[in-house]
């Protein structure tokens, strides 16, 4: 049975241009996208180039865009981040695995989720520090050579490949299952960490491994059964090697 389903929100972490911005809104407004969240933003004006570069945007994106902070996204939202440098090695878990824009629209095609498109700087991107708190990596392939896209072309390219989830419900596929609530996998993200400062004593091999965990739930979607059953487990672990440590003092 199809359900309703909500529209990626889009945000953009300290936009440089305003110009920029109103390139995105209007990007926004061609594939049926509707919310803009900004972090850190230059001051809009109205008779600015934000408004000047929205076209219809500027009637209802744009004067609706909310200033937020980056951690309330990563709290609230499934989020997937872009950016136009990727890592090729797989053990190399900040940039790796990443997705197309067309295999991100593949993904959620199955799954009904409050997700967040996340877009960085003009000049230098995301960070790897915010990478790293994302749940998927989205790159643009583009050529060897000059690989790295003005940020409204490829929030416009990241759009149109995710038009069909906006698409009328008639049009829609079924949605097989949904994904689980962002707080409860945050809460297994927890655990998994505390269990980890347990076993493993090396600092960067934790962190590796906790990055790793991410990308794995940010690809596969878990349901809330599946995000229960995990934390359930990872909480027990944790009770066990807390018993076995006063034991043994």
């Amino acid at each position: 049975m199809s359900v309703e389903r909500s529209p990626p929100v889009v945000v953009v972490v300290e936009p440089e241009s305003p110009g920029n911005i109103g390139t995105i809104a209007r990007g926004m407004k061609n594939f049926g996208l509707k919310e803009l969240k900004l972090v850190n933003p230059p001051p809009i004006e109205r008779d600015g180039e934000a408004y000047g570069f929205a076209g219809h945007a500027r009637e209802d994106i744009l004067p609706a865009a909310e200033e937020v902070n980056f951690e309330t996204i990563v709290n609230e939202y499934h989020t997937i981040g872009t950016t136009a440098i990727t890592g090729e090695d797989s053990r190399r878990h900040i940039r790796f695995p990443y997705q197309t824009p067309a295999e991100v629209a593949e993904s959620l095609q199955t799954v009904d989720a409050e997700t967040a498109l996340v877009f960085g700087r003009e000049g230098r991107g995301l960070n790897n520090n915010e990478l790293a708190e994302l749940d998927v990596i989205c790159s643009i392939p583009a050529s060897a050579e000059y690989p790295v896209l003005n940020l409204g072309q490829a929030a416009t390219v990241v759009f149109y490949e995710l038009r069909s989830l906006m698409l009328s419900e008639t049009q829609l596929p079924d949605i097989e299952r949904e994904r689980a609530d962002e707080p409860d996998i945050d809460r297994l993200h927890s655990f998994f960490t505390k269990f980890l400062t347990r076993v493993e004593g090396r600092e960067h091999k934790r962190q590796k491994t906790a990055l790793m965990l991410r990308r794995l739930l940010g690809r596969a979607h878990p349901t809330q059964r599946e995000v229960s059953r995990l934390t359930g487990l990872f909480r027990r672990a944790n009770n066990k090697l807390s018993q076995m440590n006063e034991s043994s003092e």
